[in-house]
């Protein structure tokens, strides 16, 4: 995987943590917490998508690479 676009994984990976972390305070989630005992689908989904792609992103730029 190249530089740029480890790099724009890691970056969307976090906006995507942010945005997540964010839905979950949210007052539908609150509503959804209180009936469910869980969040709401959408701010688990953008938790576990911004840190597979945070954790992707950032191997691709930490990877060593072997030139011939």
């Amino acid at each position: 995987m190249n530089k740029p676009l480890s790099l724009a994984l890691l970056i969307g990976g976090l906006v995507l943590l942010i945005y997540g972390l964010s839905a979950a305070d949210s007052i539908g989630s609150s509503f959804s917490r209180f009936f469910t005992g869980a969040p709401t689908d959408k701010a688990i989904w953008l938790i576990l998508g911004g840190a597979v792609a945070f954790i992707v992103g950032g191997a691709g730029l930490f990877r060593v690479t072997r030139s011939s």
